[in-house]
This record gives structure tokens, sequence and C-alpha cells, in this order.
């Protein structure tokens, strides 16, 4: 399960990096951008980061009532300095938990819903805050996102003979998954692909986007299992001297 406090500590650690290594979730937002059926006049951003959809919608809708929400108050922070005077409603606040009063034309986020504790019945609450017409949009990670590394874990748990039911992260919902949380939910994936020098250099990026391991309960902290992981990853996943890191990329419209 996601550990909400340690996942707020590390994204507001890492405000300050994550857009330099942010290059998949820079193209989810352009392609939520895309998504929108009509001009809306009240915005309501889940997860809004260091603002970078923030500032799409605003440029794309200067008029509307925008409010952000994000629950790492670094992120809040970048956003600010990101957006400048705009106009805009900052709120730092877990949206699972923290009460929604008013209604919106659209609900949107971008690379969010994955760490909902509860991503279904936070899905029904978000298409309460509706208004008549209104559209509830998101992007977010499925379950094939990094299956290299998460491959290359499993081997080494079976070379050591661990034979417990452990992972490396979190694991995300199925596509079909997604699609199940809500009746009128229609939807489409993508696999995007980013290449590193090393798994190091992989485990970095992922470290400066605050991406690193957020849940609760037991890991395997064993030198051996991560050196063979490593060693694995390395050898089966490498192109041209680069290491393979695949997205699975999801979008989610409810209308």
């Amino acid at each position: 399960m996601i550990d909400k406090q340690l996942m707020q500590k590390r994204f507001s650690e890492r405000a300050k990096t994550y857009d330099q290594f942010a290059n998949v979730q820079k193209k989810m937002a352009h392609k939520l951008m895309k998504h929108i059926a009509r001009p809306p006049k009240t915005i309501l951003e889940i997860g809004c980061g260091t603002g970078y959809l923030t500032k799409l919608l605003h440029d794309a809708y200067p008029h509307a009532k925008l409010t952000a929400v994000d629950i790492a108050p670094g992120m809040i922070q970048m956003a600010k300095q990101r957006l400048g005077d705009a106009p805009i409603t900052w709120l730092c606040a877990d949206v699972e938990e923290a009460p929604i009063d008013e209604m919106y034309d659209i609900i949107i986020s971008n690379a969010t819903f994955q760490w909902f504790v509860q991503p279904k019945r936070t899905i029904a609450k978000l298409v309460n805050q509706r208004n008549e017409g209104g559209q509830l949009l998101f992007s977010t990670f499925g379950n094939r996102t990094f299956y290299e590394l998460h491959t290359s874990f499993a081997y080494a748990l079976a070379s050591e003979h661990i034979d417990e039911p452990l992972r490396i992260g979190p694991s995300f919902p199925t596509f079909s998954d997604w699609l199940h949380m809500h009746p009128y939910a229609r939807g489409h994936e993508r696999m995007e692909v980013e290449y590193f020098p090393s798994v190091r250099d992989f485990f970095l990026s992922l470290r400066h986007i605050g991406a690193t391991n957020s849940t609760s309960g037991r890991y395997c902290q064993r030198p051996s299992v991560f050196k063979t992981m490593m060693n694995e990853y390395e050898s089966r996943f490498a192109e041209n001297g680069f290491i393979r890191a695949t997205y699975h990329c999801i979008w989610i419209d409810i209308t």
C-alpha cells in the first residue's frame, strides 16, 4: 500500500529536479489537453506537481477559474513560481481525504491517480463534483510500467531462492482495471520507452522525480539480490549500449 506521508516527503524533496527528468509525464500532459471536450469555465486540477499541466491549462483557458491541488508542499511552491501572478487557487491537500465543495466543468489530472490508495472510491467522488456535461479526464500508469525492472527483480529473487511475494515499488492497476472503475469510463493506452546509460542512471532519474519506493510493508534489501537484478536488467534489456525502461501510459475520460 502507498505510504502517503512518505510519498509527500519524497515529492516535496524532489520538486526542484522533477521537470528535468519527467519527460514521459510531459508528453502525457500534452495528450490530455487534446482530449478536453469543450472550453471549461471552472477547472480542478489534481496532482498539479510543478505546474506543467497547470500552465498549459491557464494558457489555453486564461479566463477559467482554475484550482490546483497537490499533496506535496514543495511541488506547490514550484508551481507557484512557474505560474507567477496568475489568478490560480492553490491547495495543498490529499484529494482522497479532503472534502470537495465546489462543482467543476472539468476535473483533470496528469500522472497522479496511480498513487491513490482507493482509486475507485475517489473516482466516484470526483465524478459527483462535475457540473452537468462536465468531464473527469486523467492520465495514469498501468501494470506494465517498468516491466523490465520487475522481470529482472523476479529473476533475482528466484536466483537467491527467495520464495516470498516481494516487489520493487508499487503495483499499478491494469488498463482493464482502470476502465472498470467507473461504468462510463473510456480510454486508451500506449507504451512510452526511455533509454538510460545504465540501471543506476534509471534509478537516479526516478529519485530525481520523487518516484522511488513509497510503499509500506516489507521489501527486499539484500545487496546480492539487487546486484543480480541489475546484471539481469543490463544483459536482457540493453539496446545499443543503453537499457530501456517502459512506461505503460493510460488516459481515461469520463463524460
